[in-house]
């Protein structure tokens, strides 16, 4: 799985010094899903990838129609990222393929996970699903302007397909999608397993602000509208509503992870500031309370300064729990090799989230070191990589 690791590493658009790039349906996000296709059929697996752009491999004594565990995650990574994301699934579930073939697991690579190359996550997911259709990945595009359709139509991707090879709830036995915590709560507690039990849900918006363009050193300060002012301001704020909503549940997180101003001129006002708001919680409650405390606030902060507001709820994923009964498989299993599995949710989003309502799921972390994710800095020890796929074996048994 070392080994696994470091050569889809070198799977990269950007110098390995500088992180690792992987877009979907790049060279290099194609070279790693061929190093696992390889991989999964040297050991006399069969691999077939489906209409949506995921790959999938099993034991050749396995039928495809006959019921197997799902086991894997991503290749995709975000720009200049880390080793581990979305990595250690897959090889934690190829591993499996080698030495546990009597198991019945499939291995699974998600297309398009993070988002940030056709500026909507877990694509391969969805669409496997069927909450995306061909419409909706035909209106996404990619940097070079390419729609998800025909970018992937040399990977697998065929909107002729898509329905009939859509997934069918209950043709598994369940899904169990191993990544890294992305988090610093279990490196911290010295645990390096542990079950994830539900799934964060999440509220995105867009929210632009238009002022006036103006002179820089004309314009007196009672006389601006400006709008870059106006986003500084309500970004502090979100960051105390998060603050705030987190007293009622911890992993309540607010983020602006993404703002663009115009004109974008050393001497000219903004005026115009449009950015993106971030919201995650394993509450509805807390969503629900915290979305209109938001929209409220807003309205009064941009009146107050003469600006104008659009605010544009752009995705809701509600809360997901997950399987009760996957989730205890995997502490019984943890038992029987002595290790004892604590509970955890997950802020981050993940495919299992999309799976999870047609296919009992569950999740196990490995830890982060210091929560460190998405940066070239991301590490996870291999000894509890290789920890997690002893005790999937061990709960995949016959």
């Amino acid at each position: 799985m070392a080994r696994d690791i470091e050569v889809i590493a070198r799977c990269s658009e950007s110098d390995p010094g500088t992180g690792h790039s992987r877009p979907t349906f790049s060279p290099a996000w194609k070279a790693s899903r061929d190093h696992v296709v390889r991989e999964a059929e040297a050991t006399g697996c069969r691999t077939r990838v489906d209409a949506a752009g995921n790959l999938h491999a099993r034991p050749a004594a396995l039928g495809w129609e006959e019921p197997a565990w799902l086991c894997g995650s991503h290749l995709d990574s975000v720009p200049t990222g880390g080793k581990f994301d979305g990595v250690v699934g897959v090889v934690v579930a190829l591993e499996l393929l080698r030495a546990a073939p009597w198991a019945p697991v499939e291995l699974v690579v998600f297309a398009e996970e993070e988002g940030t190359t056709f500026g909507l996550g877990m694509l391969g997911s969805k669409a496997w699903a069927g909450s995306l259709g061909p419409a909706e990945l035909l209106a996404l595009r990619n940097a070079g302007g390419q729609d998800y359709l025909h970018a992937g139509a040399e990977h697998g991707v065929d909107p002729e397909r898509l329905a009939a090879e859509r997934l069918v709830p209950g043709s598994y036995r369940g899904l169990v999608e191993v990544h890294v915590e992305q988090g610093a709560s279990m490196w911290r507690a010295g645990v390096p397993l542990a079950v994830v039990t539900a799934i964060n849900g999440r509220r995105q918006f867009w929210c632009a602000l238009e002022g006036t363009a103006n002179h820089a050193g004309s314009t007196r300060m009672e006389d601006r509208r400006d709008a870059l002012a106006g986003a500084a301001e309500i970004i502090r704020y979100l960051e105390s509503l998060g603050r705030d909503l987190s007293e009622d549940t911890a992993s309540t997180v607010l983020t602006v992870g993404r703002i663009d101003v115009q004109p974008n001129a050393l001497n000219v006002i903004p005026g115009r500031a449009a950015f993106s708001i971030d919201f995650r919680s394993p509450s509805e409650a807390v969503l629900d309370r915290g979305e209109e405390r938001l929209r409220a606030r807003l309205q009064k902060l941009a009146a107050a300064r003469g600006l104008g507001i659009d605010l544009a709820r752009t995705e809701v994923l509600p809360v997901v729990p997950l399987d009760g009964s996957v989730c205890e498989r995997l502490r019984q299993a943890a038992q029987r090799l002595d290790l004892r599995l604590p509970d955890a949710a997950s802020g981050a989003l993940h495919d299992t989230a999309i799976i999870a309502p047609l296919v009992p799921a569950a999740m196990l972390f490995v830890a982060s070191r210091d929560g460190v994710s998405h940066n070239p800095a991301e590490f996870s020890r291999i000894e509890d990589i290789a920890l997690a796929a002893r005790v999937l074996a061990e709960a995949f048994r016959p």
